[in-house]
């Protein structure tokens, strides 16, 4: 647990907080027609690496023509998750006034109804972003990811729960919102409105479903099990690929968490230094800033979840130098850092702490 008072005066947390509006206020000024053609962009390349991906397995007697297509449609897949349905419904294209790029009309190729999306994505988790007890992301209610989380027998299997997690991500991100781990407990939403929920994944995963394992495999008659592989590939790497840019943005080496005692009446700048302080960055070319979905610049999109991500590497080294001036720490490493110290952590906390043990003898 960080205590944010430990490493700022009231005041410098302030003037940091007026630092980050200057930088957020900055872009917002900036904003036109090039982001609009960024983000057009991406869905035209997403669109074509699809036509050309099931076109590809359609012909998937041919082993080049199977490996093509199927990693054709992986990374538009990947594109539709992360640049695109990520960041659109994060509303960062609503000012453009396009229905097309309006948070509230835009769905994607996932099982996760996007108004359930939004309530654990964009209220639950940015809002209480790391703070153990409300923020449904530290663990997605599967998994020890915190210290604070009490130990029991259960996580002896945090590896194994991680690993079918990354591979049925699409899937967890979907039940998030039933918030099963609480049922019978204080909060609990109650049997009507998790029903609801429930009916409404149904519906939205019955819909992905049949297109990818129903209807695109029929249409390729004889073919059809060559398409249905290349489907189920397709989503797995984009769920392994998911899970690990959002594991490697919250839960390596240096990441902080909160409780909630130490976060009642936040002000702007305490959030600001929260956010800093509960993410990590990973550095990359600039395709695979794309392919996260700038998720890479995790630093930068929980301090501004509404700015264009693509904007992130610009505003970075802004970012960077107001926490050299008020001596705060940026997390960032490689790829292989960052999820290696994460491995590490859902290792570590599938034992019992330390203190949790018996004497010896």
């Amino acid at each position: 647990m960080s205590t944010i008072n430990d490493l700022l005066s009231p005041e410098d947390v302030e003037a940091f907080g007026r630092d980050m509006d200057a930088i957020r206020q900055e872009v917002l000024d900036d904003l036109g027609q090039r982001d609009v053609d960024y983000i057009r962009d991406i869905i035209r390349k997403q669109r074509g690496l699809e036509i050309t991906g099931r076109a590809l397995l359609f012909a998937g007697i041919l082993p080049p023509a199977w490996l093509a297509g199927t990693a054709c449609l992986s990374l538009s897949k990947i594109l539709d998750n992360m640049e695109i349905g990520h960041n659109i419904m994060h509303g960062q294209y609503d000012w453009t006034g396009d229905p097309a790029l309006a948070s509230e009309n835009f769905d994607w190729d996932n099982t996760s109804p996007a108004s359930q999306w939004k309530h654990s994505h964009n209220y639950l988790h940015h809002t209480h972003t790391n703070i153990v007890g409300k923020d449904r992301d530290v663990g997605y209610g599967i998994l020890r990811m915190s210290e604070e989380q009490r130990w029991n027998p259960y996580y002896l299997g945090n590896p194994l729960y991680a690993f079918l997690l990354a591979a049925l991500f699409q899937w967890g991100v979907a039940v998030h919102d039933l918030e099963v781990d609480r049922i019978g407990k204080p909060g609990d939403m109650g049997a009507k409105e998790r029903k609801r929920r429930a009916l409404e994944i149904a519906d939205k995963a019955k819909g992905q479903v049949t297109k990818d394992y129903v209807l695109f495999p029929l249409l390729a008659g004889p073919f059809a099990p060559l398409v249905l592989g290349g489907n189920l590939a397709a989503n797995l790497a984009r769920n392994f690929w998911s899970f690990t840019i959002i594991f490697c943005g919250h839960f390596p080496d240096g990441v902080e968490q909160f409780s909630e005692a130490e976060t009642q009446n936040e002000t702007r700048g305490q959030w600001y230094v929260r956010q800093l302080l509960g993410s990590a960055n990973i550095r990359g070319s600039k395709l695979f800033h794309i392919l996260s979905g700038n998720l890479s610049h995790q630093i930068e999109h929980h301090l501004f979840p509404d700015l264009p991500a693509h904007r992130y590497a610009e505003i970075a080294p802004k970012v960077r130098a107001a926490c050299e001036r008020y001596g705060l720490p940026y997390n960032t490493g490689s790829l292989s850092r960052q999820f290696g110290t994460t491995v590490k952590r859902i290792f570590k906390l599938a034992l019992p702490d330390r203190e949790a043990l018996p004497a010896a003898a």
